[in-house]
């Protein structure tokens, strides 16, 4: 198991792997005490037997620019399972996204192995090999590594390259492609990875709609989020949402209010998070109520009709059964309330969704077609 640590090494690992159709990419990370993912590891390999390398990110002076170089060369397929978390990194780190990219667990899904199928999952049914999950949530941070280490994290590009041909065979053999492809944009968009302190407040699940609360709610999620960016600390170190929504509701004056707090961390009774909450609540409480920020209309407030939305269930399940996806994967329950109460800014009506079931689903609330049980199947029916 060789592991890079040089530039010059990795420059020449890259330099080989352009000539390939593909190459296979996974990284090990932590996040627990930052707020921005740490990079520790970064695993390759070439297609068929190719070599399978490690990439010690944590050594002094070691560049990772071949990989970003190699990451714009669009005659190699860069494959990785479960991207996401993978893509913020090297987006972070980088300002850069693999092109082009495939990433299996959402090809699986679009093969029929079900939502958000699991790596472990693809090694067994495709691969037929068993994976070693022992060093999962091992300290990647510290060396050396061992070689149980190694051996996990190496399995996780070497097995990666039997599942990508083969999912990348079935879907050119259904031609889903297209579809594999705009769920990908989502991943190499990077407003998926940007969070703006000013747009915080609306991952603060709250069951208040008031234009006063909801203000305060802003400001304070605006204060704890630039102060977590700047700190590199987990935004939950700052305080947790439910002390977020306590302070909310209590609007404290000063310190000795801060005291009275269930809920907030003793670190942010004082100091800067301290000032921070009561200037966060004093913004809040000159805000013009032109500015106040209006929460999403939740989907137990929608008019929706529910004979309609239970059409819809059926008319989804028997569009997920003929083309083989989870039925979650094309529509949600939540996006079939809304569809029932009228609403049509809804993902399962756009791209692949709506032609295996959102162009269905828009004439079903029109009234231009009809189910009909037939044994154990649905049918569509013409009107």
């Amino acid at each position: 198991m060789r592991t890079l640590t040089t530039t010059e090494e990795l420059a020449e690992f890259c330099h080989r792997a352009k000539s390939g159709p593909y190459i296979t990419i996974d990284t090990e990370f932590l996040r627990e005490r930052t707020y921005y993912s740490k990079l520790c590891l970064v695993q390759l390999a070439l297609p068929g037997d190719g070599e399978a390398v490690l990439v010690d990110p944590l050594v002094k002076d070691l560049s990772l620019d071949p990989l970003y170089e190699l990451f714009g060369n669009t005659d190699v397929v860069k494959v990785f399972h479960a991207a996401r978390q993978d893509l913020e990194i090297f987006f972070v780190e980088g300002k850069v996204f693999p092109q082009p990219l495939f990433d299996t667990q959402v090809a699986a899904m679009v093969c029929g192995f079900g939502e958000q199928v699991g790596y472990e999952t693809l090694v067994r049914k495709i691969a037929k090999q068993p994976l070693d999950k022992s060093s999962r949530f091992t300290d990647w941070s510290r060396r050396p590594l061992s070689e149980a280490q190694k051996t996990y994290a190496l399995a996780d590009v070497t097995h990666l390259r039997v599942i990508y041909e083969f999912l990348a065979a079935e879907l050119e053999k259904s031609n889903r492609y297209k579809w594999v492809e705009e769920e990908i944009k989502v991943l190499t968009d990077p407003e998926t990875y940007i969070i703006r302190p000013h747009e915080a407040w609306k991952r603060v699940k709250t069951r208040t709609n008031s234009g006063k609360f909801m203000a305060v709610v802003k400001e304070l999620a605006q204060f704890r989020e630039g102060y977590a960016q700047v700190r590199n600390i987990p935004r939950s170190r700052v305080y947790k949402d439910d002390a977020l929504l306590e302070l909310a509701s209590t609007k404290p004056q000063n310190p000795q209010d801060l005291g009275r707090s269930r809920l907030l961390l003793r670190e942010a009774r004082k100091g800067e998070i301290a000032q921070g909450i009561l200037d966060a609540i004093q913004a809040a409480k000159v805000m013009d109520p032109a500015d106040y920020p209006k929460a999403p209309q939740r989907n137990d407030k929608l008019q929706v009709n529910p004979a309609l939305a239970d059409l819809l269930r059926v008319l989804l399940k028997s569009k997920a059964e003929n083309v083989g996806v989870a039925q979650k994967l094309i529509a949600t329950s939540a996006d079939l309330d809304q569809i029932a109460a009228g609403k049509r800014d809804v993902a399962a009506l756009s791209g692949w969704r709506a032609e295996v079931f959102g162009d269905d689903a828009l004439r079903l609330c029109k009234g231009e077609l009809a189910l009909r049980a037939k044994g154990a199947t649905v049918e569509v029916i013409e009107l």
